[in-house]
């Protein structure tokens, strides 16, 4: 197997962190104390999603959302679908998509947010991928992944200029390698140059939680993460948040820590309502698995009352995970085409695909499409 020895980490701290500026407005509803136990904690991530909801419906709206589609990958079962699945098939597949929100601030200036902008070229180089395509023969790894397109390349079908985007977002930074995004300080052997930056003018929102956690990783991290990737990006790049901001109108980017120490989930507030994104969980019937036909998951989820399936595959701290999924579940809005289900777009959805029996989905957004 690939080694998972720690590669060298960013040479980052949080001093350095400290000294960088940051984003947006802090939300004060979603402040969650720690007092009182874990119940109490659940409960008050409950109490704070219902606050939040109701200040946030009136926050406005962006201009414009717009979904794509990048890559559609085999992902275990047993992490997307953790412990309640009774799928035959040991893997199912997800489609990871890129989100486009545009708004004007309020100083009049024109703002695009990129949310999961993967480079999945680069990204096949994450440990746990690497060595699954490595066990994986080329002719069946190119029938079960489809690539829909480059981020660039939809950037271009939307009439926006790389130099135009403001902000890059990811819910975390598993598998991501942001070099070609955000440019290096040094020349790099495997791209072949000192890489200049796609986006120039782009900053990456993010956890201080995550980029402490890369600078020191666990060993139950490494499999996901590039730490490597990021020794040479310029730490200038980042705007590091601590706890959940506004952005915008109708735009906020809030905490949800467990599947990753530094997880994040973007809230957008539409003309169908507030949507919740993130990767959580990798199907919005996770959040109501009571109307899920997934085999397993509806009888799993009533025989343990656990009323949502998480993605789980490092589980970092998985009762914050479990709660922050609770906050999402109660922020979003009930899906229009199908009230059982919520307006959760998951950042990597699961996928029906005929060489996984069992994994298909009962209900699909595929897609947030919104114009003011």
């Amino acid at each position: 197997m690939t080694s998972l020895a720690s590669p060298p980490p960013p040479g980052w701290s949080l001093s350095d962190l400290a000294g960088l500026p940051t984003a947006g407005e802090s939300i004060s509803s979603l402040e969650i104390s720690d007092d009182g136990g874990p119940g109490g904690r659940l409960r008050a991530a409950r109490a704070a999603g219902l606050r939040f909801r109701a200040e946030f419906a009136r926050s406005g709206m962006p201009a414009t959302i717009d979904t794509c589609d990048l890559v559609t990958l085999p992902y275990p079962s047993r992490f997307g679908l953790f412990r309640a699945t009774k799928a035959l098939a040991p893997f199912l597949s997800i489609t990871n998509r890129m989100l486009v929100i545009r708004w004007t601030d309020s100083g009049g200036r024109p703002r695009v947010l990129l949310f999961e902008p993967s480079d999945v070229e680069l990204g096949r180089n994450t440990p746990y991928f690497a060595e699954l395509l490595r066990r994986t023969p080329k002719v069946v790894a190119n029938r079960v992944t489809t690539v829909h397109g480059t981020v660039l390349e939809h950037l271009a079908r939307l009439g926006i200029k790389p130099s135009e985007v403001d902000y890059l977002v990811f819910d975390h930074l598993h598998t991501q390698d942001l070099r070609r995004w955000v440019g290096t300080s040094t020349f790099q052997a495997d791209l072949n140059q000192r890489a200049r930056a796609i986006f120039p003018n782009a900053k990456v929102i993010v956890q201080q939680d995550e980029l402490i956690a890369m600078a020191d990783l666990h060993p139950l991290q490494r499999p996901w993460y590039q730490p490597e990737a990021y020794r040479d990006v310029p730490l200038d790049v980042f705007l590091p948040i601590e706890g959940s901001v506004m952005l915008g109108p109708g735009v906020a980017i809030i905490k949800t820590p467990g599947h990753v120490f530094g997880n994040q989930s973007l809230v957008l507030n539409t003309s169908t309502g507030i949507w919740v994104s993130s990767e959580n969980v990798i199907a919005t019937e996770c959040l109501t698995p009571e109307h899920s036909r997934l085999p397993g998951v509806a009888a799993w989820s009533r025989a343990w009352r656990q009323e949502v399936i998480l993605n789980a595959n490092t589980i970092e701290t998985i009762a914050d995970q479990y709660n922050s999924i609770i906050l999402e579940k109660t922020i979003a809005d009930r899906a229009q085409a199908d009230s059982r289900f919520l307006q959760f777009f998951p950042s990597s959805e699961l996928t029906p695909m005929w060489t996984n029996p069992g994994t298909s989905p009962t209900f699909r957004h595929c897609a947030i499409t919104h114009a003011s």
